[in-house]
């Protein structure tokens, strides 16, 4: 099922990224990011990672705790990450997107599971394509038509992202992982995605897509690829990046010195990485400095014993 690879593929992209969040390209042209750093941006030290993992992990927890995939219960998680409690690297929150902290709120105070995502053109942040990479996994171990992974997926993102072209954007990233996790290489993967049935989406959401799924980010030069965190962006830059490289290292260390929101574009194309060459191929000094490491690959464990195990079903 390759887990391990992909979320210490994800944890180590995102560690990379967090000390240079929201440096621009052309500093880190400059002063480019060849190593595990520390401070930097958010004063972390080396091998922190971000929201971005912690979410990832609040949702894996869940259904491993409840051998299902409840919307409420995954949003309990993200309030206890929100709260500090668990979930986090130093057990204290340093990042978190406006559009996931509104909704977390909206959630809190009363609003249904339903409604409390925020829904707004300009809520098209990264915030639930960054947390999507569990339900890759457990939709390879359940046989559902593509009509019910849309439905799924959407109702996830919505859990903080509730606007169409999040909810694309994280399917679209789903199905690559699992084109990828069936033996397919990067490029066929990513071409794969253009053949999916989309009609479950508007055409004015699946048109902002158009470049990403005609196959044009093979020859796409660097100048072209943003690394935003608009929704849209961040997916074409984490692909991109696996695109254009042939090592884990490659990967990871070209989506980060694209700079902006570094560490959910690293993260991204970790896990891809992470997935395509294995965990192996992650430099040692890397996974070493990673905190919570041993937390980490037990909770990988853990998620792939229950999604094969119990073949995890939906909480309607």
């Amino acid at each position: 099922m390759k887990v391990l690879d992909g979320v210490l593929g994800f944890a180590i992209g995102d560690s990379l990224g967090v000390p240079v969040e929201f440096v621009s390209r052309e500093d880190l042209l400059l002063n480019p990011v060849l190593d595990m750093e520390e401070y930097g941006t958010h004063n972390q030290v080396k091998g922190t990672w971000s929201d971005d993992t912690s979410m990832v992990i609040a949702t894996m927890d869940s259904i491993i705790n409840n051998k299902k995939i409840d919307y409420e219960k995954i949003m309990d998680n993200f309030c206890l990450w929100y709260s500090g409690k668990k979930f986090n690297p130093h057990d204290v929150v340093f990042d978190i997107g406006i559009t996931t902290s509104t909704s977390i709120n909206n959630y809190v105070n009363g609003k249904d599971i339903n409604s409390c995502g925020c829904s707004g053109y300009y809520d098209n942040g990264n915030g639930s394509l960054m947390r999507i990479l569990p339900l890759s996994y457990y939709f390879m171990e359940n046989n559902f038509s593509d009509e019910e992974m849309i439905l799924i997926v959407n109702k996830v993102s919505s859990l903080t992202h509730a606007h169409p072209i999040s909810c694309l954007g994280s399917y679209l990233y789903t199905r690559f992982i699992m084109f990828l996790l069936s033996g397919m290489s990067v490029k066929d993967s990513y071409l794969s995605l253009g053949k999916l049935d989309l009609s479950m989406y508007d055409l004015d959401t699946v048109i902002v897509y158009k470049r990403f799924l005609e196959g044009e980010l093979c020859n796409l030069s660097v100048d072209k690829i943003k690394s935003s965190g608009f929704v849209v962006s961040t997916l074409e830059a984490s692909i991109w990046c696996n695109l254009t490289s042939s090592s884990y290292s490659e990967v990871v260390l070209k989506a980060v010195n694209l700079g902006d929101d570094t560490d959910t574009v690293g993260a991204l194309a970790g896990a891809v990485a992470g997935i395509t060459y294995g965990v192996l191929s992650i430099p040692k000094n890397w996974l070493d400095s990673l905190v919570k490491k041993d937390y980490l690959e037990d909770l990988s464990s853990s998620f792939e014993e229950v999604i094969c195990k119990y073949k995890v079903k939906v909480k309607e």
